[in-house]
């Protein structure tokens, strides 16, 4: 007899089996030792930090799961089967950048910049005064304890995405905020324990299960111990000045209060202002916190067991570590503190969990900035590599206005196709981050914007899913001798006003071996366009063009290869927007 399941009950066996997998697998996972005595602080920059060029790599000596990578890159290198064809054929990714922050509405690094009273980032600490009340008093902490994104809908959400044209997710575990999205074995401040009381992560893996599409998981708490340093301060100005905000509470200070049990510093790290050149603001440049070694062995510890428990009990198809130095624990910019082996750790952990549960390494890890490592696959933050990129594989990362949601945010579905189209071009994907409203929904202008983004994705998806960059990513006019190319940053107001013309191409390359043209803006009706890469004496194409066609358009176009260039002549429609995508033969 055929046993047959119905539609509905597919993600209801899928929760059920994740349960018993999470139930059945948390015991492979180690404890996690007690944090070591923290010395008392010492006055405010009053200590040198150590050169992490003098100081030796450490070897971690967590356990992690057996198989034949070792916690080395040579091994990784060694074993790694490259990157799996899914990226490539994906292409276009979703950037699920939610959390507790969101609350604030005040964009992103809200959960530390509320502690900043003055400087460029005091309209966090505005917001927060009139919203939530004094730092002092109601600090993140308590965002924590009242955030309820009871409008969020990971399904519903997913299968907007999936109709916008994506097939990736990318899912925050935790951001820089130390909270965590799921579930968590080794952080109790977590979605689980306080604010929704829902494992966030867990929905998201079924929602994204169902609807076919790859998730990964991405891990920001690299920063957390020096991002949160201004939380130990106090208002420089009346009427609260030198009044402690409540990083500097203790365990002892929660008895009787409704975080009782909850460590303040296993949310808010510990007091390591007295470093010189601590530069929390957006990451330091170097140094060891010399002062707090045993510390800084087990922070780095703690970070990579919530990396493995997630591994381990949501099977993502990637992970992903922010940051913006050769790796966490460097000493050097996001790095600074440490100087170890984890990341190699938790990668080794992961391909070998992968290999165990998969039968094969069809996974990869992100490594935010990384230099070419075979195994790794690194990122683009906002900009646009100068020429085709095929070092390593490789993503564009931008947020919709920011990374956390905010006001005035500008949506313009034309920013993100013709960003995507430049990063194609040149052998990459990309990954959008739409911000959510606090309650988990989406508002009208991104509802808007994501449909749009799909209807031109519907008709041109050809040319974007499982390309591959041609001999040269495109063409057109130049600024300071280079290709002119999309504004960098997040998409603002200065993207949807940058101006391309009917001179302005890029190319990729389809899985049917056709070469596509996209121009980059829709040129009038009747028009000549005229393709210089593609001329005869250009000899860049092997052989003659036999057919030229618009994709979406039934009707033959007029065109003609010349010596200078492939002529082609607009034809009589008026329902294309954004950019025009030709397909060559």
């Amino acid at each position: 007899m055929k046993l047959q399941l119905s539609k509905a009950f597919i993600p209801v066996l899928f929760i059920l089996i994740l349960n018993y997998s999470c139930q059945k697998n948390k015991s492979s996972l180690p404890e996690l030792p007690p944090m070591p005595e923290i010395p008392e602080p010492l006055p405010a920059n009053s200590v040198e930090m150590g050169n992490p060029d003098d100081f030796p790599e450490v070897k971690m000596d967590f356990p992690i799961a057996e198989g034949p990578f070792h916690p080395t890159w040579e091994s990784i290198a060694e074993n790694y089967p490259g990157a799996p064809d899914w990226l490539r054929e994906a292409k276009f990714g979703i950037w699920v950048h939610f959390g507790a922050q969101s609350a604030g509405q005040s964009g992103d690094w809200y959960a530390k910049r509320l502690y900043m009273q003055n400087g460029r980032f005091k309209n966090h600490y505005e917001n927060h005064l009139r919203d939530f009340g004094h730092p002092s008093e109601t600090g993140y902490k308590d965002i924590l304890r009242d955030w309820n994104p009871a409008k969020l809908d990971p399904a519903s959400l997913t299968k907007i995405y999936h109709d916008a044209g994506a097939r990736f997710l990318l899912l925050q575990g935790v951001h820089h905020d130390n909270f965590d999205n799921w579930n968590s074995k080794y952080q109790p401040w977590n979605v689980v324990n306080l604010g929704p009381h829902r494992d966030l992560l867990k929905e998201w893996t079924v929602a994204a299960r169902k609807e076919g599409m790859r998730y990964g998981v991405t891990f920001h708490h690299e920063y957390t111990w020096w991002w949160y340093q201004p939380a130990f301060g106090s208002d420089k100005t009346a009427p609260k000045a030198g009044i402690p905000y409540d990083a500097n509470l203790t365990l002892e200070d929660g008895k009787g209060k409704w975080w009782e049990g909850y460590d303040p510093r296993l949310l808010y790290t510990i007091n390591l202002n007295e470093y010189k050149g601590l530069d929390v603001e957006f990451a330091p440049a170097k140094g060891i916190f010399t002062r707090h070694l045993e510390y800084a062995k087990w922070y780095a510890t703690w970070w990579a067991l919530r990396i493995m428990d997630v591994v381990e009990n949501y099977d993502p198809d990637f992970i992903y570590t922010d940051g913006n130095s050769t790796q966490p624990f460097s000493g050097l910019k996001s790095g600074t503190g440490f100087k170890c082996d984890a990341m190699q750790r938790v990668i080794a952990d992961y391909y070998n969990r992968t290999l165990a549960k998969r039968g094969e390494v069809n996974t990869f890890s992100v490594v935010k900035f990384s230099p070419p490592r075979s195994g790794i696959v690194s990122t683009q933050e906002g900009s646009v590599p100068q020429n085709i990129k095929t070092d390593q594989p490789w993503f564009a990362e931008v947020a919709m206005g920011d990374w956390f949601y905010g006001p005035n945010f500008t949506y313009d579905a034309g920013s993100v196709i013709r960003y995507l189209v430049e990063n194609i071009s040149r052998d990459g994907a990309f990954a959008l981050c739409v911000s959510l409203l606090p309650d988990g929904s989406l508002d009208k202008g991104s509802q808007q914007m994501l449909k749009n983004i799909g209807d031109w994705m519907k008709r041109n998806g050809e040319a974007v899913y499982g390309s591959k960059a041609w001999k040269k990513f495109g063409e057109g006019d130049t600024i300071n001798g280079q290709i002119k190319v999309v504004p960098r940053g997040n998409f603002a107001q200065k993207h949807a006003d940058f101006t391309f013309n009917s001179r302005d191409f890029r190319f990729t390359v389809g899985k049917n071996n056709s070469l596509y043209a996209f121009c980059m803006i829709v040129p009038e009706a009747g028009e000549k366009l005229t393709i210089k890469s593609l001329g005869k004496e250009a000899e860049l194409f092997e052989n003659p063009i036999a057919e030229v066609s618009l994709l979406g358009c039934d009707s033959p176009l007029e065109w003609e290869q010349t010596n200078d260039g492939l002529e082609i002549i607009c034809p009589e429609e008026t329902e294309y927007n954004i950019a025009l995508v030709f397909r060559i033969r």
